[in-house]
C-alpha cells in the first residue's frame, strides 16, 4: 500500500453533556485495507464512524481522508465534500426511485452506475424498485450506490444486523468480496465479533469510548491485550497463576513466562488449546461435568481436582461421558497477563 492511509484519525474525543463517547481514540485504514470498528454498544464505534463521515462535530482530534484534513482545531470539511460513500444498517435507499436510480444519485460518472451494479451482480434489476427487492438485495444496491462515485473509502454501519442469521452470514461474504474486488478502502462499524474477525484484515477494538487493542484477527484471538478483550472476542479461560519471571505456575501445570510476569497473573487459555485424554479412574487432573454437542464440535466441561472448572472444544461425536476421569494439557496459544488490581 502507498500513499497516504484512506483514513488517519487521530486523538478524537466527543462527549454529549456528561457522558464521553468517545476519549482521545484513533484508528488507521490504509488504502485497499477492510477494517472493523469492534465493540460492544455505548463503546463508541458509531460516534467514530459518524465523525469521520462529518456527522458529528468532535470536541478535539484531527481526521484525514486520502491525505487530505477534514477535522482539525481549524479545519471542517461538510460531508458531502469527504469523498466518502456510507452504506447504512437499513440500506436507506430511495423507494420511489428505481435502482439504478438510487445508484445514481450521487451523480457518478458516466457509465459507473452500471458498472456498480454489475459488480454487486444486480445489473438485471436496475429497473426494479426497492420494495421489489430481497433484503440482501438492498444492501447490495446500497453498496453500488456507495461505490459509485468511487470514493476514497466506503463507510459501513452495521449493515448486515438487520437481517436473518442466514442470509446475513451469506452477504458479508459477498460485500467483502466486493469490496477487495473494487480494491476499496472500508471501515465496517459492528457488534458481532464472528462478523469482524472473518472479514477484517485490521480489528480496531473499542471500549467506553477507547480503543482497547488493535490488530490482525489472528493477533487479537490468540494474544489478547487484556482479560476484556479475551473474553469479548470469543470464548476464554481465565486461570489464576503465580509468575517468577521463568516460569508461570498455575492449574495446569507450568509454562514459560514473559519477563513481565511477576506475582498474580492471569493465564488466558482459548478451549480449543485444551485438550483432554482418557485417565483411569483413581488418577488424572479432573472429571467430566458437562459436555454440549454443537455437530461440527462440541464444548467439554472439566472439573479440575485443583478447583477450577474449564472448558475445551473438540471434535464432534467424542466418547466423553459424565463423571470420566480426564487429564486436561495446554496445546496452543496462551497469554499471560498481570492480574489487575
Amino acid at each position: 500500500m502507498t500513499g497516504a492511509p484512506a483514513i488517519d484519525a487521530t486523538g478524537v474525543h466527543k462527549a454529549f453533556g456528561t457522558t464521553e463517547a468517545l476519549r482521545d481514540a484513533s484508528l488507521t485504514v490504509e488504502r485497499g485495507q477492510l477494517v472493523a470498528l469492534l465493540g460492544p454498544s455505548g463503546s463508541g464505534k458509531t460516534t467514530m464512524l459518524r465523525v469521520i463521515a462529518g456527522l458529528e462535530v468532535p470536541d478535539r482530534g484531527a481526521v484525514s481522508i486520502g491525505g487530505r484534513p477534514v477535522v482539525g482545531p481549524a479545519t471542517w470539511v461538510e460531508p458531502e465534500r469527504r469523498h466518502v460513500g456510507m452504506v447504512f444498517q437499513d440500506g436507506a435507499l430511495f423507494p420511489h426511485l428505481s435502482v439504478a436510480d438510487n445508484v445514481a444519485f450521487g451523480e457518478p460518472a458516466a457509465g459507473r452506475v452500471e458498472a456498480c451494479l454489475a459488480l454487486v451482480g444486480l445489473g438485471h434489476r436496475a429497473r426494479s424498485y426497492p420494495h421489489e427487492l430481497s433484503g440482501g438485495e438492498r444492501q447490495r444496491v446500497a453498496l453500488a450506490r456507495a461505490l459509485a462515485p468511487d470514493p476514497e473509502v466506503v463507510l459501513l454501519d452495521e449493515p448486515f444486523a438487520a437481517l436473518d442469521a442466514s442470509l446475513r452470514t451469506s452477504l458479508r461474504e459477498e460485500v467483502a468480496a466486493i469490496l477487495r474486488a473494487a480494491g476499496t478502502s472500508a471501515l465496517l462499524v459492528t457488534h458481532d465479533q464472528e462478523e469482524a474477525l472473518s472479514l477484517a484484515d485490521v480489528v480496531v477494538v473499542m471500549r467506553d469510548g477507547a480503543v482497547e487493542q488493535v490488530g490482525s484477527p489472528e493477533a487479537l484471538y490468540e494474544h489478547p491485550a487484556s482479560r476484556w478483550v479475551a473474553e469479548f472476542i470469543g470464548t476464554a479461560e481465565v486461570l489464576s497463576g503465580e509468575g517468577d519471571g521463568v516460569v508461570v505456575r498455575f492449574a495446569l501445570g507450568t509454562l514459560p513466562a514473559p519477563g513481565s510476569a511477576l506475582g498474580a497473573v492471569d493465564v488466558i487459555v482459548r478451549p480449543e488449546s485444551l485438550v483432554l485424554s482418557s485417565a483411569e479412574p483413581d488418577a488424572g487432573s479432573g472429571r467430566v461435568v458437562d459436555r454440549v454437542f454443537y455437530g461440527h464440535d462440541e464444548i467439554v466441561t472439566g472439573a479440575l481436582d485443583s478447583g477450577p472448572t474449564v472448558r475445551s472444544r473438540a471434535r464432534g461425536g467424542s466418547r466423553w461421558r459424565l463423571g470420566q476421569r480426564v487429564d486436561v494439557t495446554v496445546d496452543g496459544a496462551v497469554t499471560v497477563l498481570p492480574r489487575p488490581t
